[in-house]
């Protein structure tokens, strides 16, 4: 029976967080059919300006606000996608992270592709005049009249008008609408419409009969493809139907759209995972599972700070951990720091949990992130792996959150808003009364020093499975080798004699060296001048595959000149190694060798990551030189050497964790040798051998870093002794950018109590994306005081009217670059 509602008793109104820099709620009108169905955490559509822009709902009321509010558009969710918790964790994350809330709430909600935008164009009255009197010239002689004359009996969408006038040259249709509406001859008007899920490509998508068509006449294909269906029983690929049978996917798409066939969205590693049974913990992993299964079992927060070696079986501890906390009656969210190491991680997952478990990354499109994160809203899927993003995952009774590689980089969002995933997820496993793991074989500082303070528990894998050995690991002096040899080669000669030894055995062998292209920058020997960016203050890379300079910030590229453009000079050089240049001398020392090489200019999408990974891990390539990416969640039995090639890179940079970062990365690549049953060797090649961080990832010994970089931060008054932030002003005109940056120094004087305030000064990198940069580094014992201190500056900003990205504020931040 439905029961009548009362239409003076529901909310008029509701408060509304939209994505603008403009940190405050906007309040709209609630149309009369919209009054008893919008919630707290539903999306929206709303006019803004001229925008139509998707905003959260925060509340409902009837409080009349004090100019005419306008009307909702459109109500996008019948339940809320964003729960009172989740909305909480936004509130958080804004304030701690001092970032606008509508912002915060845009990053945690990937449905964005569920509706797809359009602009329809039309003829204002302007514009029809401009027609009927030519204006604008002839037919034919200029695109601005053929649009015009396009437009002159209907409205059309910017691809329409491109097959009318353009000859299907789209890019030139929307430049000339463009063109045309600032003169006022063209209107616009935003265009909604939902997302067809069932337009995903067909290898994403499984097909499975329902019912028979009954009286209802179909296509052929149509009927053909139901009679394949009904006698084979059972979830098909599309991809594969479609090879099969002529017109399967238009017939598939069809059918499902007449709901007689299942169509849906499936990830592709569930279709390769075969089941496989759980790994008898050792003691050590033991006794780690049974202090997370008592915490999950208590039903209330506690934080665990896992340090295990490489190849310790962490990954076992984490799948033997959700096990417990899905038989509790709980969910479980992975996080993992790269889309590179997710689809290795999942598969295991698939393998543990089959269809409970969801993926959540970038590489994903809007479609497919929104099907995973409707199977998690609506309880379908109760394990989740995802990337920095998944953390904010609506993940039904959350039990358990772990946070693997917890110490890396990729963890902090780089842009608004600029949160750490490993520190929301301890604040949401706070708010949901969950466990939270955090894993890493090297451990940050700050989570480290949180055991000294009694705020995490440890748990420690001090060996590897099975009790095989650590890698042996030899330092070679490369300032020695030069002295030796007279020669400035990028390999030492032991490295080369360990790469051939492990060709001849038919093993496998990693190269690390962090730097991308084949020469670091180009000079010329006359004048001794280096060629910079045109945008950025930085030198341009050699990439010798592409013949080209390229800069790494904002990917500017140009030729090789062939003389100095300042000089005139014809002597160029070429300086420094990077990852191109090993590839190309490992051919010539190893012409025989199959070599593999990733970084970012060979894995360009995460099929590419997967084919070269794949390969290397079936034994297709003997040597695999990369970046960082090579580095870490890796576990290939076959790999029995690990060279680094330049073990200094990064320790010069200008920032307190450069030592950490170098630590972290070496004792990682190290990790990725002997992880079978033949025993492993790393050949570290560096100049500074005495430098504390390479001896001891040299020696695997964490403890002894720790004791030293902590002494080092507590002398300079630096995480986790102090709060930090790094206040960022940028802007197009150099003076403009120094006179704000001089506004906000004058805000700090005197500097308020137990604060300390660097620069204002320029930024390590001056110029980037043709922006000058200044900033200022903020040290706070307090972190009341550090926020208070920003939102100060913040609303110096907007009272100023400063443009949207002229202030960017760091807190907590990993680089001050």
């Amino acid at each position: 029976m439905k029961v009548a509602t009362n239409p003076h008793s529901l909310p008029r109104y509701c408060d509304a967080s939209l994505p603008v820099p403009m940190d405050q709620p906007f309040t709209y009108a609630l149309p009369e059919t919209l009054r008893h169905r919008v919630k707290p955490g539903c999306r929206i559509l709303v006019p803004f300006g001229r925008r139509t822009l998707t905003g959260v709902v925060l509340r409902t009321h009837d409080e009349s606000p004090a100019m005419a509010a306008k009307l909702v558009l459109r109500l996008l969710d019948e339940e809320p996608v964003l729960d009172e918790g989740l909305l909480a964790l936004g509130r958080w994350i804004a304030h701690y992270y001092c970032a606008p809330l509508g912002e915060v709430l845009r990053s945690m909600t990937p449905l964005g592709g569920e509706i797809r935008r359009s602009k329809q164009y039309s003829l204002s009255d302007a514009g029809r005049d401009a027609v009927r009197q030519l204006l604008l010239g002839t037919p034919g002689e200029d695109a601005s009249v053929t649009v015009l004359r396009a437009l002159e009996f209907r409205s059309l969408t910017a691809l329409a008008v491109a097959k009318k006038a353009t000859g299907g040259d789209k890019a030139l249709a929307e430049k000339t609408l463009k063109s045309l509406a600032k003169k006022g001859f063209v209107s616009s008007e935003d265009l909604l419409a939902d997302r067809d899920p069932l337009r995903a490509a067909a290898e994403r998508l499984c097909v499975e009969f329902t019912s028979r068509p009954g009286a209802v006449k179909l296509p052929k294909a149509e009927r053909e493809l139901i009679a394949f269906l009904e006698l084979h029983p059972g979830a098909h690929n599309l991809k594969t139907l479609d090879n099969a049978m002529a017109g399967a996917s238009q017939a598939a798409r069809s059918l499902g759209r007449k709901k007689l066939i299942s169509l849906t969205v499936a990830d592709s590693v569930l279709a390769r995972s075969a089941p496989r049974p759980p790994h008898e913990l050792n003691v050590w992993q033991r006794e780690a599972f049974d202090a997370i299964r008592a915490s999950i079992d208590a039903r209330g927060f506690k934080a665990f700070l896992m340090h295990g070696v490489t190849g310790s079986g962490k990954t076992e501890v984490y799948l033997t951990a959700i096990d417990a906390a899905l038989a509790a009656g709980r969910g479980a969210l992975l996080l993992v720091p790269e889309i590179a190491l997710t689809p290795a991680m999942a598969d295991q997952f698939f393998q543990r949990f089959g269809t409970r478990v969801a993926i959540l990354h970038s590489a994903f499109t809007d479609v497919e992130r929104a099907e995973q994160w409707r199977r998690i809203r609506n309880g379908s899927a109760s394990v989740v792996v995802g990337t920095r993003s998944g953390v904010f995952a609506p993940v039904q009774n959350l039990g358990l959150i772990v946070v693997d590689e917890e110490h890396d980089g990729s963890y902090k969002q780089e842009e608004n808003p600029r949160y750490n995933g490993r520190d929301v997820a301890i604040v949401r496993a706070q708010q949901a009364g969950a466990c939270v793991v955090l894993g890493s074989a090297t451990p940050s500082l700050e989570s480290r020093y949180n055991i000294d303070r009694a705020k995490y528990a440890l748990l420690e894998l001090p060996e590897r499975v099975e009790s095989r050995p650590m890698p042996d690991v030899e330092i070679v002096d490369m300032r020695q080798e030069f002295l030796d040899t007279r020669k400035m080669a990028v390999f030492s000669r032991r490295l080369i004699n360990e790469i051939a030894t492990r060709l001849e055995a038919g093993e496998q062998t990693m190269l690390l060296l962090n730097r991308r292209g084949f020469s670091s920058f180009v000079t010329c020997r006359a004048c001794g001048s280096r060629i910079e960016c045109a945008n950025c203050a930085v030198t341009l890379t050699y990439h010798r595959r592409d013949k080209r300079l390229l800069c790494h910030y904002c990917n500017y590229a140009e030729k090789v000149p062939e003389a100095c453009p300042k000089c005139g000079g014809e002597h160029i050089q070429f300086i420094g190694t990077g990852s191109e240049k090993v590839e190309q001398e490992l051919h010539q020392s190893f012409p025989t060798a199959r070599i593999a090489r990733m970084d970012r200019d060979t894995v360009t999408s995460k099929r590419h990551f997967e084919t070269i990974l794949s390969g290397f891990r079936d034994r297709d390539y003997d040597i695999l030189v990369g970046t960082q990416m090579i580095a870490k969640g890796h576990d290939i039995p076959n790999v029995t050497l690990v060279g680094v090639v330049s073990a200094d890179i990064g320790l010069g940079m200008p920032d307190f964790r450069a030592a950490e970062r170098t630590f972290q990365l070496l004792t990682q690549v190290a990790g990725r040798a002997g992880r079978g049953e033949l025993r492993g060797r790393v050949i570290v090649q560096t100049i500074n051998p005495e430098h504390y961080a390479i001896r001891c990832a040299s020696a695997q010994n964490y403890a002894q870093f720790y004791d030293k970089e902590i002494e080092f931060r507590k002398a300079m008054r630096y995480p986790p002794f102090a709060a930090l932030a790094n206040v960022l002003v940028r802007s197009q005109e150099q003076a403009e950018g120094l006179r704000m940056s001089g506004e906000l120094a004058a805000l700090l004087v005197p500097p308020p109590e137990n604060m300390r305030i660097l620069g204002p000064a320029e930024a390590a990198v001056p110029r980037l994306k043709n922006e000058f940069r200044y900033q200022l580094l903020i040290k706070a014992a307090n972190r009341k005081t550090l926020n208070e201190t920003l939102q100060r500056l913040r609303l110096h900003a907007l009272e100023n009217k400063w443009g949207p990205t002229a202030l960017v504020i760091d807190v907590d931040p990993l680089s001050l670059l």
